[in-house]
């Protein structure tokens, strides 16, 4: 079976999540808003339990979690929940980057043809924004800046804590989606001032098709978010519809995984790219790093071998890997990467590039057989 080193899309789930799961689909037959029986008082307790381990991850209130299908949908939640306070408020200024996933950058061009104003934040060389030329953009009528934790492509680790220091003095909102980096950077996450934050449980360990929006009080007064959809007083009225007891436990149950876990998940991750890197650096062949690798995350790197067509290197090494060369989200539009098109990669490097990321479930990546199939591309 071909190695799976795709975990930026997705990781394989934990058989802990998995028995969790099992359990309550199986045990718990009640909808988690009725209120009248046991049966919905179980499904209660087992909701409430998860939010609240999610919420001690991340050192915040637990009534500051809203479950939702997923972090893209979080982003757009954040992003368009605003737009009516802003306009109101003639705030109609968001600060994002041009290395965003697009679950940010569409729905800030949708406010674009709204009225609003964007301005997208080219990258360094290294992938990782300048913090003081983000925040040299903001204007009277900034009304959100909306950045992303750890780039999906190159694992870039942007400087989230001094822009959420900022933004917190001077009354901006500030969105981080921190799909990538949630249950990973526990201690960096904590340490961070912000108002919304995005994540999922399927780059941890668990389930697809649940994630949360952290909505952070700041004065005691959440962000001024509207819903978008309507129908039911779950969440809070926030977020309507029956709340999948079943993907919240495993959420809760992966992210006490990784609360436990994730020091020593990160040092696994290290080794194994410090293992690729020295075995690329012995082989000969030529490549570039995407992204410099002290200022990345240990799970992810982005690599370009020049003169090998990306789209041909992964279908000749379909059968033995499972790598992208890009968003799981837009890998399947065969166009250049917008990130390493923002970092001024040249053409020909972005069309070589592949990303491969990993985790706790791999032992080693047999880097060998993928240099093989390289060099018969360059012989």
């Amino acid at each position: 079976m071909a190695q799976y080193l795709d975990y930026n899309s997705s990781t394989p789930i934990d058989p802990e999540v998995v028995a969790c799961m099992v359990s309550v689909y199986k045990d718990v037959i009640g909808n988690a808003d009725s209120r009248t029986h046991l049966h919905g008082t179980d499904a209660r307790e087992i909701v409430e339990k998860a939010r609240n381990t999610i919420a001690d991850l991340l050192t915040v209130d637990s009534s500051d979690v809203v479950f939702t299908s997923g972090a893209t949908e979080s982003s757009n939640m954040a992003i368009w929940g605003l737009a009516e306070w802003g306009k109101r408020n003639d705030k109609t200024h968001i600060i994002t980057t041009a290395i965003e996933h697009k679950a940010t950058l569409e729905p800030c061009r949708q406010l674009e043809k709204a009225g609003f104003a964007v301005d997208y934040i080219l990258p360094e060389t290294s992938g990782v924004i300048d913090a003081g030329k983000l925040i040299a953009k903001i204007t009277d009528k900034t009304m959100l800046i909306s950045v992303q934790h750890i780039n999906n492509e190159t694992g870039a680790i942007q400087p989230i804590k001094e822009i959420g220091d900022y933004s917190c003095s001077n009354g901006i909102f500030f969105h981080v989606d921190a799909a990538q980096s949630f249950g990973k950077l526990v201690d960096e996450l904590r340490e961070v001032k912000y108002d919304l934050l995005s994540a999922t449980a399927h780059k941890i360990y668990g389930p697809q098709g649940i994630g949360i929006l952290v909505m952070r009080r700041r004065n005691y007064k959440k962000p001024p978010v509207q819903p978008h959809s309507f129908g039911g007083g779950q969440e809070n009225s926030f977020r309507p519809g029956t709340l999948p007891v079943a993907l919240i436990a495993g959420f809760g149950k992966a992210t006490e995984l990784a609360l436990a876990h994730h020091e020593e998940w990160q040092l696994h991750s290290h080794k194994l790219k410090t293992e690729v890197l020295k075995k690329l650096e012995r082989s000969g062949i030529k490549y570039v790093i995407n992204g410099e690798p002290n200022k990345c995350i240990e799970t992810t790197l982005n690599v370009s071998f020049l003169g090998v067509n990306s789209e041909a290197l992964m279908i000749a090494a379909r059968p033995y890997f499972s790598v992208a060369n890009g968003s799981a989200c837009t890998s399947k539009d065969h166009k250049h990467s917008h990130v390493l098109e923002a970092m001024g990669v040249s053409d020909e490097v972005a069309e070589s590039s592949i990303r491969m990321s990993w985790g706790k479930g791999i032992k080693s990546v047999d880097i060998e057989q993928l240099i093989g199939i390289i060099e018969n591309f360059i012989s």
